[in-house]
């Protein structure tokens, strides 16, 4: 029999929960949370909105961040073969293309809901998901570098989806206060990316990535980050008492400087603490945006 009579049968179709695990539903919280502080930003009611809310929801979350795991598993599948053997594609759980058809499908179902959600959320879910495909997908591989591939997701997961909540409550481009708030926190998600980039550095240093950890050092890396962190939020504390949203200034002040009391332990040493300081600095930074939001939409 000759080589090409030989038939290779197609892969199976992944198990619903592999399917799911290549989503990662962990990530979701940080942009369905930015998507709720743009909601709450907009000032617009809540109860009168509640399904067009919902469908923000899934839109930031199971579907563009979902649709941007799949896609970086695909595509770093050699690395996570490294760092994480346990990951559906390397492991086998996701075998052949279905990585990448899952990312596809992903992609078409967040434009068609964009789509009904009115211009300005579909303008940002396309633009998110370009950054996504870019982001892990050649011949762009932004990940490869430390400054863009952080910024970029940085961008996309707090920025674009606070973008999309309020656009989605107002029906309209939000105002120019909301756009520089949501701004200068993607700005500071630099530092929060960063971080996460810790854990990964062994793969990193293998396969070529030149993630900020691997370039300028853990410790380095680590300065940079609390740095990153802070000073957009010392903006946003200037701007909110510039408004008069004095309870929110104070909030976010407040929780500020306790980013900055538990930056020493994480500087002491770094490659250790940054899981520790991404369940706590980074639980304060978020708690942040939403004192900031409430204050921008009259809660308080």
């Amino acid at each position: 029999m000759s080589r090409s009579a030989v038939s290779i049968p197609p892969a199976p179709v992944p198990a619903l929960r592999d399917g799911l695990e290549l989503l990662k539903p962990i990530t979701w919280f940080p942009p369905i949370w930015a998507f709720i502080c743009g909601v709450v930003s907009s000032g617009e009611p809540l109860l009168a909105n509640w399904m067009f809310i919902l469908a923000g929801m899934a839109l930031t979350g199971p579907l563009v961040c979902g649709t941007s795991q799949a896609v970086n598993d695909w595509f770093d599948r050699d690395v996570d073969a490294i760092n994480e053997p346990h990951r559906p594609i390397p492991s086998g759980r996701v075998a052949g293309t279905w990585g990448l058809r899952i990312a596809l499908i992903w992609t078409g179902l967040s434009i068609a809901l964009a789509a009904s959600m009115g211009l300005w959320v579909l303008v940002a879910t396309i633009v998110g998901l370009a950054a996504a495909w870019a982001y892990s997908a050649p011949p762009f591989r932004l990940k490869q570098s430390g400054w863009i591939g952080p910024m970029v997701v940085g961008f996309t997961y707090e920025g674009l989806s606070w973008f999309t909540g309020a656009a989605v409550m107002a029906a309209a481009l939000p105002s120019a206060s909301i756009l520089t708030v949501l701004a200068l926190y993607s700005l500071g998600a630099f530092g929060i990316m960063t971080l996460n980039d810790f854990k990964a550095v062994k793969g990193d240093q293998k396969t070529g990535l030149r993630s900020l950890p691997v370039t300028l050092g853990v410790a380095k890396a680590a300065k940079l980050a609390c740095f990153v962190m802070a000073l957009p939020q010392a903006f946003v504390i200037a701007l909110l008492w510039e408004w008069g949203l004095s309870v929110s200034a104070v909030f976010v002040s407040a929780l500020l400087v306790a980013q900055c009391l538990a930056m020493p332990r994480l500087l002491r040493d770094p490659a250790r603490h940054a899981p520790w300081y991404n369940a706590v600095g980074v639980l304060l930074y978020v708690i942040g945006m939403m004192a900031a939001a409430l204050g921008l939409g009259g809660y308080i």
